[in-house]
């Protein structure tokens, strides 16, 4: 979602994501002109009438699971969108019964987060790491 115009989300995508992206982006483009959405995320700047960057991951309970705010040349990593978004499906979908931690990638192991694995993480991700 950005302020510009669905016709500029067209053409961004048409000559430029899909150059990215095999095929664009997998996801509609939403416009915000004048800001309403990003003034309630924080990341409109009314002044310059600009929204800052920012991805935010929001549940099927709509609560804010993640989220990024970055400056202008600071690019994205989409790859890393779709990951976390693969996380947190995961760990909705087990309860919390999994935890995803840092560089996990959909088919690889988990951690099991309980009592037992306070001060071992780093030993139990090991071992796991071994055997993917």
């Amino acid at each position: 979602m950005s302020i510009d115009s669905q016709f500029v989300h067209k053409m961004w995508n048409d000559h430029e994501l899909s150059k990215m992206v095999e095929g664009g982006i997998p996801y509609p483009m939403l416009s915000d002109a004048g800001g309403k959405v990003g003034t309630v995320y924080g990341v409109y700047d009314e002044d310059a009438g600009v929204e800052t960057r920012g991805r935010f991951i929001i549940d099927p309970d709509g609560v804010i699971q993640a989220y990024e705010v970055l400056t202008p040349p600071v690019g994205r990593n989409i790859n890393e969108t779709f990951r976390q978004v693969q996380a947190f499906q995961l760990i909705r979908e087990t309860k919390g019964g999994e935890a995803t931690p840092s560089g996990w990638k959909p088919g690889k192991s988990t951690l099991k987060p309980s009592i037992n694995l306070v001060g071992k993480v780093w030993e139990e991700w090991k071992t796991k790491q071994a055997f993917d």
